[in-house]
């Protein structure tokens, strides 16, 4: 079968994958907005931001390393499952010790005890099998979509009903706690089986190749969750939960959208990154495709958010509307511009992903507090889309890298 027709294929299990998973996603999200208040999301929201801050920071790149290199899955697997291992302590050890200052600087202290349970999440993760990502590797998006949509159904079902059970916010995390406990079962019936072995060099070029990816992923979060963190300290956990869910309405149909292409592609493009005319083709295809996907979703959000709102979680939720609109455009541009950055990791070129990822938080951070200050949450989906617009010019740029290399590599 050849790539174009592997990558449709692929693409139609990813794309069935991520329906079920944000339909399932969004029928919790429209149950609990309607157990739940604002304030509660928002306590849950600071206590996500922690565990989403540390993992990134502690992020290694071994499933993107794995998918690059040439060799096997099990020629990693025990040094992946280690490393693996000592991060998700290592986040669950920190996050205890910070929980009373985190709680502090958010004025939250009913954030503390959320803050204590959802430490068991990391940790938990941590014993997940790595050669799970063979699925992505081999492209065999149908085991893929199996093993997601289980563990994706689970999450949520546990969660509902604990919260319509409990009716507290512990519940969300007791259903993450319950999702990562499945995958570990589930990942441990794929051979190979790691074992508790570190191999030196294995882990140096894990490291040494994955510090671009992990740069990445600080700019990345500090992007996307800069505007939470500034919501959460300047205004309150109300504010955090509406801006959040604004932020999840908004970007479900829209970024997922991406999130199948870029998952699916990325692994394709590795496969003919040496091929200048092939990968240029494929690029421009997968962005015209995306394109005329996003816009759809787009449009629908900014024109009837007051209804969408009202018909899925309730009146109590409206105060999100204008935010909404706004963050409908910002998903429409991160979606389209986000289609390079599966392009520049397949050619190896991490660190354009990082400029990237510098750029917008430049812009972000510059216009963050201020907007925030006179606009509330109206001012932070203006900051996060100007954050997203900066970075244009430089991708075209960086594209332009990207082929010319390519070309210099074919030529040669």
């Amino acid at each position: 079968m050849g790539y174009l027709k592997q990558t449709l294929k692929g693409a139609g299990w990813m794309a069935a994958l991520r329906l079920v998973i944000r339909l399932v996603a969004l029928l919790k999200l429209a149950i609990l907005a309607r157990i739940l208040v604002p304030a509660q999301f928002g306590l849950f929201g600071i206590a996500s931001l922690v565990v989403a801050f540390l993992e990134t920071l502690t992020e290694t790149g071994i499933n993107v390393f794995i998918i690059q290199d040439e060799g096997q899955v099990k020629e990693y697997i025990n040094t992946a499952w280690v490393v693996s291992l000592l991060r998700g302590f290592l986040i669950a050890l920190v996050i205890v010790i910070s929980a009373p200052f985190v709680a502090t600087f958010f004025n939250s202290p009913e954030s503390l005890r959320i803050l204590l349970l959802i430490a068991l999440v990391p940790l938990l993760r941590g014993f997940i099998n790595p050669a799970i990502v063979k699925f992505q590797k081999e492209l065999q998006f149908h085991k893929e979509f199996i093993v997601r949509c289980a563990i994706g159904v689970f999450d949520a079902v546990l969660a509902i009903f604990l919260t319509y059970r409990l009716r507290n916010v512990e519940s969300l995390i007791l259903g993450m706690i319950g999702g990562s406990l499945l995958e570990i079962a589930i990942s441990f019936l794929i051979q190979p089986r790691p074992r508790l072995a570190l191999e030196k060099t294995q882990t140096r070029r894990i490291i040494g190749r994955g510090k671009w990816i992990t740069a990445a992923g600080v700019f990345n979060y500090l992007f996307h969750h800069g505007d939470d963190i500034v919501v959460g300290k300047l205004l309150n956990t109300q504010a955090l939960g509406l801006y959040q869910m604004a932020y999840k309405i908004s970007s479900l149909p829209i970024t997922e959208v991406a999130d199948v292409f870029g998952k699916v592609t990325f692994p394709v493009f590795t496969k003919i990154a040496e091929d200048r005319h092939r990968l240029k083709r494929a690029f421009i295809k997968t962005t015209l495709s995306l394109t005329l996907l996003v816009l759809p979703f787009g449009i629908l959000l900014y024109l009837f958010p007051e209804e969408i709102i009202t018909v899925i979680f309730g009146e109590s939720w409206l105060m999100a509307a204008p935010a909404i609109r706004i963050l409908a455009i910002f998903g429409i541009v991160r979606a389209i511009s986000g289609s390079s950055s599966a392009l520049f990791l397949a050619v190896k070129k991490q660190e354009y992903v990082t400029g990237l990822t510098l750029v917008s938080i430049v812009g972000l951070a510059l216009t963050i507090i201020p907007l925030v200050k006179y606009y509330g949450i109206l001012g932070a989906s203006i900051s996060a889309l100007i954050g997203s617009i900066v970075t244009l010019p430089l991708i075209g740029y960086y594209l332009i890298q990207v082929f010319s290399i390519t070309a210099q590599n074919g030529n040669g």
